[in-house]
């Protein structure tokens, strides 16, 4: 369909909850399409995942993983996940700290922790139950684009600001890469 402009931080939008998937609309052409357009953009920009607030439309569906991100070279696949309407459950207190960076944040990364087990439950484009258990960096993909459904930005999540800054100060050996 179409590479869509991504919302950048300051945008309202991208500090509103979401409107959930309503029933009539999985499987619908629109919500179709609208999944056509975030795929295009994800992996136009390289992403390990988006959300529709990123693209400018305020409906509760990400989509991650599914192909290897530059972005993050030594991160483990993540089967590919269309998810409407999730609900995040943490499967345990351990927290993990590591870099991340988002398409509405361009140039800067920061260190989030995050919880290292988690259940995520949801529907998928036709509405058929989606129930996952999982741990290290696809529950971090995960609560990273479920965040966008509820108005949160990863730098909102950063607990030290002096793990905050330009990909290119914190990192200056590595190639940049567009966040």
């Amino acid at each position: 369909m179409a590479v869509r402009d991504i919302v950048l931080m300051g945008d309202p939008l991208l500090l509103r909850v979401a409107d959930p998937i309503k029933p009539e609309e999985f499987g619908s052409p629109a919500l179709m399409a609208l999944i056509k357009d975030l795929q295009d953009t994800m992996v136009a920009m390289n992403g390990a995942g988006i959300a529709a607030p990123q693209i400018g439309v305020s409906k509760q569906i990400t989509i991650f993983g599914g192909f290897k991100s530059p972005r993050y070279p030594d991160a483990e696949a993540v089967p590919y996940t269309i998810l409407c309407n999730p609900i995040l459950t943490p499967l345990s207190d351990e927290m993990a700290d590591d870099w991340e960076g988002c398409l509405s944040v361009p140039g800067l990364r920061g260190v989030v922790p995050r919880h290292e087990h988690l259940r995520y439950q949801g529907l998928d484009e036709l509405g058929q139950p989606i129930d996952r258990q999982v741990s290290g960096f696809h529950a971090r993909v995960a609560q990273h684009e479920c965040d966008h459904l509820f108005g949160k930005l990863y730098p909102m999540r950063i607990v030290d600001m002096s793990k905050f800054g330009y990909s290119e100060v914190l990192f200056p050996n590595q190639l940049p890469a567009e966040d």
